[in-house]
């Protein structure tokens, strides 16, 4: 018991003197190389592997006050619906800051979904092996009466995929203890079904599909270059 306190003191401390930290240090200008100009729209194709857009379904659209923070914080969102030949359906959602100041943990989908009027009814982190590395993930399950929605999603910050909560913050202080103010991406995909393995298992499939139709500079945008050493 005692040693469970000391760890989570530890932890809290941490994180408090991470966030006062970043606010204290962080650069007012840029210090690192811009970024060529990029579209999100452009960078994911609407056909890859056995998968097509589907237009008549949309992802969780966000309320106005939701959007009002979605554009506060993002200089680019994507949200799109795919099929596959079978009739399986998985929606992607990715949402892209160029400032990593603006705190893009605002919106991180247990936030969205929560303010959508969904039920958290489960959340915790696994470990994504794709052909790039191994990618930390959040596998949520969000609930509404009858609709039951399992997620993955995963955040980089910089080049470096990272899990929400303490590791991102450590992760923004990094860069701005170096100087630099990265920018970030998050990646959310998830399905409708009752079946949460099976809907994971689908949304992994999605996942690897996805990165294996993107190109080397697309796909660091997506997952870093350092996802088969993140913890």
């Amino acid at each position: 018991m005692k040693a469970r306190f000391l760890t989570s003191l530890a932890l809290g401390l941490a994180m408090a003197a991470a966030s006062a930290l970043t606010g204290a240090l962080s650069p007012s200008p840029k210090a690192v190389q811009a970024q060529a100009a990029f579209s999100l729209e452009a960078m994911i194709p609407a056909r890859f592997g056995s998968w097509r857009i589907d237009p008549h379904i949309v992802p969780l659209t966000p309320n106005p006050e939701q959007q009002g923070v979605i554009e506060r914080i993002y200089d680019q969102t994507l949200s799109r619906t795919y099929v596959d030949g079978e009739g399986r359906r998985v929606m992607l959602s990715i949402a892209y800051g160029g400032d990593q100041s603006k705190a893009l943990q605002l919106h991180l989908p247990e936030v969205c979904y929560v303010a959508q009027g969904f039920q958290l009814v489960r959340d915790g982190s696994d470990r994504l092996g794709t052909a790039y590395g191994v990618l930390p993930v959040q596998r949520l399950v969000a609930r509404q009466q009858e609709r039951n929605e399992p997620i993955t999603y995963w955040i980089t910050i910089g080049e470096h995929a990272t899990r929400s909560g303490i590791e991102q913050k450590l992760r923004r202080l990094a860069y701005g203890l170096s100087g630099e103010i990265p920018d970030g991406m998050l990646v959310r995909v998830s399905s409708i079904a009752s079946d949460e393995a099976g809907a994971w298992r689908l949304q992994d499939r999605f996942i690897a599909d996805l990165l294996n139709a993107v190109g080397g500079p697309e796909r660091v945008r997506l997952i870093g270059t350092s996802s088969s050493r993140a913890d």
